[in-house]
C-alpha cells in the first residue's frame, strides 16, 4: 500500500489550502460539476462538464434528454441525487455554492420532469446508502472505506431484489415493475461523504467519486484503486486551485465601486460561463435590464472560462 502515503500527503495539502484560499467557493462548485459528470459516466450516460454547464446556464435541456437515446437513467436524476447528498452540509462554503446552483437551476423540477421513474426506483436505495455512509469510522483507513463500499453493494443488492412498491427520494409512492439496474453509481455518489466521515477530508469534496464502473474482486483491490485515484485527483486539484486563485486575482478591478455587482458576477462566470440574463437577475437580485448590462460589462473583459 505504498501509494497510501502519497495520497494522504497530497490530499492533506489540498484540504489545508482550501481553508485559506480566495477561490475555495469556485473550486468546490467546479468539483460538484466534475463529480456529477463522473457519476453520469458510471451510470452509463457519459456527459462532459461543458454539457452540464450549458444546461445549468439555461442554454440547453438536460444533457442527452433530447437526443433520442435509450439511456438507462436520466442525467437529470443523477445530478439531482448528487445535489441531495450535500443538502445537510455543515460547511458554509458548500452550502453557499449549493444555494447559488439551485438559484440558477431547479434540479428537483428537472429530475421530476425527465427522471421521475428513476427517482422512484433509486430513492429507497439512496436512503439506505446515505444512512450507512454516515456511520462512524474507527480510524482514517482507506481499506475501511473500501470495505464499507462492498457492504453497501451487498445491502443495496438485497434491498433492490424484487420490490415493486417503492418510494421516491422526495417521499412519494410509486408502484413500478422491478428492473435490473447498475447501482455502483449510486454508491459512488456517497464516496465523497465516506471519505469525509473517515477523516480524509475536512469537508465533502464532490469530485472524489473514486469508484470504477465495476467493483474489483476484493476491498483491498478497491483500496489500492481509490488510493491511486485520490493521489491523482489531489495533485491535480492543487494545480487547479492555483490556477483559479490566479483567475480570481485578475478579477480585481479598482475602478469598480463598492456597490457594484460586476465583481460577483465575474466570479460566478468562472464557474458557470454563459449565464443568461434571467439567471443573473435571480442570483444578484437585479432587474432583467440590469442583468443584461452587467453581463455586457463583465463579458467585455477577458475572463477565463471552464474547460
Amino acid at each position: 500500500m505504498g501509494q497510501f502515503g502519497l495520497c494522504d500527503n497530497c490530499n492533506y495539502q489540498l484540504d489545508g489550502r482550501l481553508h485559506n484560499s480566495t477561490a475555495a467557493d469556485i473550486f468546490l462548485a467546479r468539483s460538484r460539476l466534475h463529480g456529477a459528470a463522473a457519476l453520469a459516466e458510471l451510470a452509463g450516460v457519459p456527459v462532459a462538464v461543458r454539457d452540464l454547464i450549458d444546461w445549468i446556464t439555461g442554454r440547453s435541456p438536460p444533457p442527452r434528454a433530447s437526443e433520442g437515446l435509450n439511456d438507462p437513467i436520466s442525467v437529470a436524476a443523477v445530478f439531482h441525487v448528487a445535489i441531495v447528498r450535500d443538502e445537510d452540509a455543515a460547511d458554509p462554503i458548500t452550502r453557499s455554492t449549493l444555494n447559488v446552483l439551485r438559484t440558477v437551476l431547479d434540479d428537483c423540477a428537472a429530475a421530476d420532469m425527465y427522471g421521475r421513474d428513476d427517482l422512484a426506483h433509486f430513492g429507497p436505495l439512496w436512503r439506505i446508502i446515505r444512512e450507512a455512509a454516515d456511520a462512524p469510522f474507527p480510524s482514517c483507513d482507506l481499506l475501511a472505506v473500501a470495505q464499507r463500499v462492498f457492504d453497501l453493494a451487498t445491502i443495496t443488492q438485497a434491498a433492490a431484489s424484487d420490490a415493486s412498491d417503492v418510494v421516491s427520494i422526495d417521499g412519494r409512492s410509486w408502484d413500478l415493475p422491478p428492473r435490473s439496474r447498475d447501482r455502483n453509481w449510486l454508491i459512488a455518489t456517497a464516496v465523497p461523504r465516506l471519505l469525509h466521515r473517515a477523516g480524509f477530508t475536512t469537508r465533502v469534496h464532490p469530485a472524489l467519486v473514486l469508484l470504477p464502473r465495476f467493483l474489483p474482486p476484493s476491498p483491498r483491490d478497491l483500496a489500492e484503486f481509490m488510493a491511486a485515484g485520490l493521489a491523482r485527483q489531489a495533485a491535480a486539484g492543487l494545480r487547479e486551485l492555483a490556477a483559479m486563485e490566479r483567475d480570481v486575482a485578475r478579477l480585481s478591478d479598482d475602478r469598480a465601486t463598492k456597490r457594484s455587482k460586476a465583481p460577483l458576477l465575474a466570479r460566478l462566470q468562472l464557474v458557470y460561463p454563459g449565464l443568461q440574463p434571467p439567471a443573473v437577475a435571480r442570483l444578484l437580485n437585479v432587474t432583467p435590464q440590469g442583468a443584461r448590462k452587467l453581463l455586457k460589462a463583465v463579458n467585455a473583459q477577458s475572463a477565463p472560462g471552464l474547460d
